[in-house]
C-alpha cells in the first residue's frame, strides 16, 4: 500500500514542482543570482523532505557542522534511490551531482536537474565524460558543491563495493575538500524490498572534510582508498553495533 502511496504522491509533486518553473524563470530574469541559488536550494530540500516522508525514511544524521563553507564534492556509497534526497535534505547550500545520462531522459527531473548544475555522465563514451567532469569542475568553481557515488551504481545493500577509478578527479581538479558520506540502511526503504516502498530507519554519518591543498602527487592519487576506507570503517562500526544488540 505505502508503494501506491509513494508513486502517486510522487507523480502529483512533480506535476506540482514543474508549476513553479514560472516563478524560477521570473526569478531569473528580475534578480540576480544570489536569489535564483536560494530559490532553489529552498525548492530542493522541499522536494527532498516531502520524498523521504512519503517513503516513511526516518533519516538520523551526525556531522553536519563538518561542512565546509566553499564549495565541496561529497562523496558516499551508493544504496538506494533514496541517496540524492536524503543528502539533498541535509546540506545547506545549492549542490548538484554527477548522475547517468539516463536521467536526462527524465521529463520535468532533468529540468530541476540541470537548474542545480548537475552533470549528466555517459560513462561507455570517454570523450563524453570528460566534458561531463570539465564541466562538473567548472560548477564547483563558480561556487556550486558536488555529491558523487564512486561506486557507479547501487549496491541494494550495507555492502561498499569498489570505487571506479578516476572518480576523485572531479574534487583533484577543482582543488576542492571532499567530504565522506556514509550512507546506511536506506535501501531497506526501496531497494531490498522487491521494489516495494517500506518504512525504515537510515543514517547518514558526514565526515570531515579532507583538504587536497599542499598534498603530494602520490597522496591525490590515493585519495580515493583514503575516502572509501573511512566510509567502509563507518559501516563496519555501524554492523558491529547491530550485531552485539
Amino acid at each position: 500500500m505505502r508503494t501506491i502511496y509513494f508513486y502517486f504522491c510522487f507523480i502529483i509533486n512533480l506535476i506540482w514542482i514543474n508549476t513553479k518553473k514560472v516563478k524560477l524563470k521570473s526569478i531569473i530574469k528580475h534578480k540576480g543570482k544570489k536569489e535564483t541559488d536560494a530559490y532553489l536550494a529552498n525548492t530542493v530540500r522541499t522536494w527532498s523532505n516531502f520524498v523521504l516522508k512519503i517513503a516513511g525514511l526516518s533519516l538520523t544524521v551526525t556531522g553536519r557542522e563538518n561542512i565546509p563553507k566553499e564549495p565541496c564534492v561529497f562523496v558516499g556509497n551508493h544504496q538506494s534511490n533514496l541517496d540524492i534526497p536524503a543528502i539533498l535534505a541535509n546540506t545547506d547550500r545549492l549542490t548538484g551531482a554527477i548522475a547517468k545520462k539516463d536521467m536526462e531522459k527524465i521529463p520535468i527531473v532533468n529540468y530541476w536537474m540541470r537548474q542545480i548544475h548537475c552533470v549528466f555522465l555517459d560513462r561507455e563514451n570517454p570523450r563524453e565524460a570528460l566534458k561531463a567532469i570539465t564541466e562538473g569542475v567548472e560548477n564547483l568553481k563558480n561556487g556550486y558543491s558536488m555529491i558523487i557515488f564512486p561506486e557507479g551504481t547501487r549496491s541494494r545493500s550495507n555492502v561498499m563495493g569498489e570505487f571506479k577509478k578516476g572518480s576523485m578527479r572531479l574534487a583533484i581538479k577543482a582543488g576542492v575538500p571532499i567530504v565522506p558520506i556514509t550512507i546506511y540502511d536506506t535501501n531497506k526503504a526501496m531497494e531490498g524490498n522487491n521494489g516495494k516502498v517500506k518504512k525504515a530507519n537510515a543514517k547518514l554519518i558526514i565526515g570531515k572534510p579532507i583538504y587536497l591543498e599542499g598534498m603530494s602527487k602520490e597522496e591525490k592519487a590515493d585519495i580515493s582508498e583514503v575516502v572509501r576506507n573511512i566510509i567502509q570503517g563507518n559501516l563496519d562500526d555501524l554492523n558491529s553495533k547491530r550485531s552485539s544488540l
